[in-house]
Parts: C-alpha cells; sequence; structure tokens
C-alpha cells in the first residue's frame, strides 16, 4: 500500500510529498455531478454503495495519496435528537437556545443509530486495499456546536456567542455531550477501517484566544486524547486560526492543518518540530491558469522543504467551479517534485 500519508502524519521519512485534497470528492467532479442528478445529498451519504462511489471517483481520475470517506461533519447530528434539512446549506430544526434545551440533546451510539457511515467504511477499506489509506474525520465539538446553536449559517454568530458568554454553564454541558458523541463516532470509524482522521474546527477562528481555549480548545483536546492510544495519525484542522496557535500547540495532535493565510514555514517557527504540517495552497490559485496553479504549488513546497512532515493540501476545501485538468497539474506537480 502506498502508505506516505501514514508516514508523514507521523513524521517519518518520505521520498516524496504526499497529497489528497479536502473535498476532493464533490461538485466539481463530472462524475460526482452524474450521481447528484439522481439522488439528494443526504441520500448520497446514507447510501453506502454511493458514497464508497464518489470517494473512489477522485482516487481513479488523479492517483492521490489517501482517500478520505464521503460524508458530512453534520452527520452525528441527527442521531442527537435534531431534524437536518440542507437547502442549500444545512438547516437545524430545534436549535439549542438554553439549558433545557441541552437537556434533550442525546449522546447517541453512532454504531447503532448511523451503521451507513460505518458500512461505507468498510466497502472504501476493501476498494482501497493495496492502493492508499482511508481518512475518517469529524467536526470539532466547538464547531458541531456552532451548527446547533445557530441552527444554520451565520455572519455574525451572535446565537453561539450570545450562549458562551451569558450561559456558559449550558454551552459547557452541550460540548461535553458533543465530546462524547465524537469519541465514540471517530472511534467506531476506527473499528470499521479508518486508518487516520481529521477534526474540523471550521469555526475556531471566531474566538479570542482566551474563549478559544475554555470553549473550543478544550474539548478538542478532550476527543484527541481520549483516541490517542488507537494507533492512528490525529490530525487537526482549524481554520482562520493564524492567531491562535499558542493555544493550538496544546492540542495533543499528530498533525495540524494550516489554512493559506499563514505560510507553512512561519507556522513550523511558532509550533516547532512535534508535528507535522497539512496545507496549504489557497483553494482560489485551482481556478487560476495550469501554468499558475504549477508554480504556487512549488511555492508551497518551498516553504514545506525543512519541516519533519508535510501533507500537500488546500487551504480549506476545493471550489466547485475549479477546472478538474487543474487538479490533475497539481496532482502531478507534488507527486513530481523532489525536495
Amino acid at each position: 500500500m502506498n502508505d506516505l500519508l501514514l508516514r508523514a502524519l507521523r513524521r517519518e521519512p518520505t521520498e516524496r510529498t504526499p497529497i489528497w485534497i479536502m473535498r476532493q470528492a464533490g461538485r466539481y467532479l463530472p462524475e460526482y455531478r452524474e450521481v447528484r442528478s439522481k439522488v439528494d445529498f443526504v441520500t448520497l451519504c446514507k447510501t453506502p454503495e454511493l458514497a464508497t462511489e464518489v470517494t473512489m471517483q477522485p482516487i481513479r481520475r488523479y492517483g492521490l495519496d489517501a482517500a478520505i470517506l464521503f460524508s458530512d461533519i453534520l452527520v452525528p447530528v441527527e442521531p442527537m435528537g435534531f431534524g437536518i434539512e440542507f437547502n442549500p446549506g444545512p438547516v437545524i430544526d430545534r436549535p439549542v437556545r438554553s439549558a433545557a434545551d441541552v437537556e434533550r440533546v442525546r449522546v447517541p451510539e453512532p454504531e447503532q443509530e448511523l451503521p451507513y457511515v460505518y458500512e461505507a467504511i468498510r466497502m472504501l477499506r476493501r476498494e482501497l486495499e493495496g492502493k492508499v489509506p482511508l481518512i475518517g474525520f469529524a467536526a470539532s465539538p466547538f464547531t458541531l456546536a456552532v451548527y446547533m446553536v445557530e441552527g444554520q449559517g451565520s455572519k455574525n454568530f451572535d446565537k453561539i456567542k450570545g450562549m458562551l458568554f451569558d450561559a456558559p454553564e449550558a454551552l459547557h454541558a452541550l460540548l461535553d455531550k458533543i465530546s462524547e458523541t465524537t469519541i465514540r463516532y471517530i472511534g467506531a470509524q476506527i473499528d470499521a477501517g479508518a486508518q487516520a482522521f481529521q477534526l474540523f474546527d471550521t469555526w475556531a477562528g471566531i474566538l479570542a484566544p482566551e474563549t478559544y481555549r475554555e470553549f473550543a480548545l478544550r474539548y478538542a483536546s478532550r476527543v484527541l486524547d481520549a483516541l490517542a492510544d488507537r494507533g492512528v495519525p490525529r490530525v487537526y484542522f482549524a481554520l482562520n486560526s493564524a492567531h491562535l496557535w499558542e493555544e493550538i500547540r496544546e492540542c495533543g495532535a499528530d498533525a495540524l492543518g494550516v489554512d493559506w493565510r499563514t505560510g507553512l514555514d512561519k507556522a513550523h517557527g511558532i509550533l516547532g518540530d512535534r508535528f507535522a504540517l497539512q496545507g496549504n495552497l489557497d483553494p482560489c490559485v485551482l481556478l487560476a491558469s495550469p501554468d499558475t496553479v504549477e508554480r504556487e504549488a512549488r511555492k508551497v513546497l518551498e516553504r514545506a522543504r525543512d519541516l519533519p512532515g508535510h501533507v500537500f493540501n488546500l487551504g480549506h476545501g476545493i471550489l466547485p467551479p475549479t477546472p478538474p485538468e487543474n487538479v490533475q497539474r497539481l496532482v502531478e506537480t507534488v507527486q513530481g517534485h523532489r525536495g
């Protein structure tokens, strides 16, 4: 098996830099759009055969160095007691706004209530055997709490911050339940065959360092620490978090994702040698010409030259208008590079 990803995440020597791409299976691919023309997004996530197919599509097309399970970070919300629709973004019914609302939130047994997730992982391991590793994932507790409290997308995050400042005990109680659910959810992914996992803290960057430490880092670390002995690399990715690096150093992950706002060399200077780093091409570069894609990718590789471990990725998810041929150029550039 091509184990470059696993070795890089463990900061072991690799003959070249591995590459995978956040949201690598999705709307920019014509073969994905063909599948989606027949089923809605929720059905796609809940049908193991279809989730397996779209997970495999970018592996077949590009020969990437890892697959990541096609799913959504909000999958655990439903068994916790909520309805969710995508119109097109997520909308959660009966959002959490009080201590009484927190009381009704359940801590489910994911293996029993989300069997389609684990069946997809088992199917993918059979498909991928001898090829590349499979990455599992989940939302970090704070990020999942944002969705559960806001109920939908937000510009100001006034509801989650209102709870944070006015009802911190209620928010801590909610984060406790989400943390336990997330530990079970990822643990079962590992049992089913995930060979690494990424914890996405999409909304960590809305917090100041003090509140990040109390309401986000504390619970992300709980999840990462609880899964430390499972034998798989643990990646933590906090978006828009350059102001939080001093705090993030304490998270307990094996590797950290870095978005495009901070150069990898600068991040390494702050974080030191104890983490592999993942990233961090600006996703918008892939909307430019193929020559520009290659030039900018080489800049990222050069900045990462002295890192103890590097996994090439974007600084966030790939954008739907991305031309597939630009992704091909990116993969060829990274896989052909010898530093």
